[in-house]
């Protein structure tokens, strides 16, 4: 598996896509697979010593999610019940989703149902998917330091709205 995780760090869009399809097809373990692309992100996260190129993680994030399309129906149904829902999504402010895309595709895999609200998520969308489906998890994500306040104050709002007590 460690190919994959070397094309992905590597940014071989093709290799990572062919070896993915290839160990799939030769009934090798999906969350094996997925393990694999996942240290790749990890190395590519690493960068190369003081220096990550937002280029390359974004290349690595969408790499990423190709070879998830190849990963997921294998996935679907391994999971013989759901552990459960969980929401998620970008702080308002912020519109990476690389790292919640990663962790949404990590939960599926071992059996979460998973609410994605998406990028740039005011705090009123997270207080009315709470009400909407009860999740016993939420999930804010934010690549940005500026991040930090949108999370405190969706936080706040939550508590404010008296839905923090079962998360």
């Amino acid at each position: 598996m460690s190919e994959i995780s070397e094309a992905i760090k590597e940014l071989e869009e093709k290799k990572v896509l062919q070896l993915v399809k290839e160990k799939i097809d030769a009934g090798e373990d999906p969350i094996k697979i997925l393990e694999a692309c996942r240290v790749g992100m990890t190395e590519i996260g690493k960068g190369s010593g003081d220096t990550v190129f937002l280029t390359d993680l974004i290349m690595a994030g969408e790499i990423f999610n190709e070879a998830m399309e190849i990963i997921m129906p294998k996935l679907a149904g391994s999971s013989t019940k759901s552990l459960g829902k969980i929401v998620i999504g970008t702080v308002e402010g912020d519109i990476h989703n690389i790292g919640k895309d990663i962790a949404i595709n990590f939960l599926k895999a071992e059996g979460f149902n998973v609410i994605d609200l998406g990028v740039d998520v005011p705090a009123q969308k997270f207080i009315d998917a709470i009400k909407e489906h009860n999740p016993p998890v939420v999930g804010m994500s934010g690549l940005l330091t500026l991040s930090i306040e949108p999370m405190k104050k969706s936080i706040e709002a939550i508590v404010t709205a008296n839905l923090r007590e079962g998360l």
